[in-house]
């Protein structure tokens, strides 16, 4: 089997947790290979997401690992055998990776949480705000890309439109409401953007405002998606140039647990949404 050129953000991850169960078991690249009667390199490339590896490997694996995690091996034999072939593959070299790798999480995740304090969550934008966003890129970017990644960002929409909607919550900050990205029709048609998704039963969106006191939650954009099972969450961050992938168990509770905090300090649903419909008569 020829190795992979450039394994995906997925690949990556199901090789990054074979190594943390080889480590976990305490074996060496060399005593796992022996246990499970290949070479060296083959394991070095399984864990590098070179190469794939069957249910039936896995499965041996897991148990010369003792991994007695039945949902996580369960997780994981989901993941190897996953041969999806996503839309996103229509922009394989055409937009940088961490695009794809970003459409790819969504699509296999089972909950989406966002942070945003100076723009909306790209799953609420609207055509018209994605491209101004984008467009204020420095460099500018050619008109050829600028449309590739507008339609990359409205086509990532079908996870919260497909028949089975992913739960999505976006915690937004009164700055991302206010500050006109575009013109003025744009940001008013923004905010009706965001006020009709939010009336979704999978869709919930929070404002925290300028008025509330001492608050230090949070101040970057964070991202959470949910796995099969939560040792298979994903943290990412989601900006103009791409995205960068978190899966350290210690830095996802430490995001967890920013979420929770800011969440708690913003306001409910209900005055969320009052508070944006007065923002947008204001415009």
């Amino acid at each position: 089997m020829a190795l992979r050129a450039e394994p995906t953000a997925r690949q990556m991850r199901l090789a990054v947790e074979l190594r943390r169960l080889r480590d976990a078991a305490g074996l060496s690249a060399r005593e796992a290979a022996k246990l499970l009667g290949v070479s060296p390199p083959h394991i070095s490339q399984l864990e590098s997401g070179l190469t794939g590896v069957s249910e039936n490997r896995l499965r041996r694996l897991a148990s010369n690992y003792s991994c007695s995690d039945h949902e996580l091996v369960e997780a994981l034999v989901a993941m190897a055998t996953d041969r999806t072939r996503g839309w996103w593959e229509e922009y394989r070299e055409l937009l940088p990776t961490p695009f794809l790798d970003l459409a790819e999480l969504e699509y296999h995740s089972t909950y989406r949480r966002d942070v945003e304090f100076l723009v909306i969550p790209g799953l609420l934008q609207t055509e018209d705000y994605a491209r101004a966003a984008f467009s204020s890129r420095i460099p500018e970017l050619p008109e050829e890309e600028l449309g590739l990644r507008v339609r990359h960002r409205m086509r990532r929409k079908v996870v919260i439109d497909r028949t089975d909607p992913l739960p999505y919550e976006a915690v937004v900050h009164e700055a991302a409401l206010r500050i006109k990205v575009g013109d003025r029709v744009t940001s008013r048609a923004q905010l009706a953007q965001v006020l009709e998704l939010s009336e979704a039963d999978h869709i919930t969106v929070r404002v925290i405002t300028f008025e509330l006191d001492g608050f230090g939650g949070a101040w970057s954009p964070m991202m959470l998606a949910g796995g099969a099972v939560p040792k298979l969450d994903t943290a990412a961050r989601d900006h103009p140039d791409g995205t960068g992938l978190i899966d350290s168990e210690a830095q996802l509770g430490v995001l967890r647990t920013l979420f929770r905090r800011v969440e708690a300090a913003s306001l409910d649903p209900t005055r969320s949404r009052d508070f944006i419909h007065r923002l947008a008569k204001e415009l």
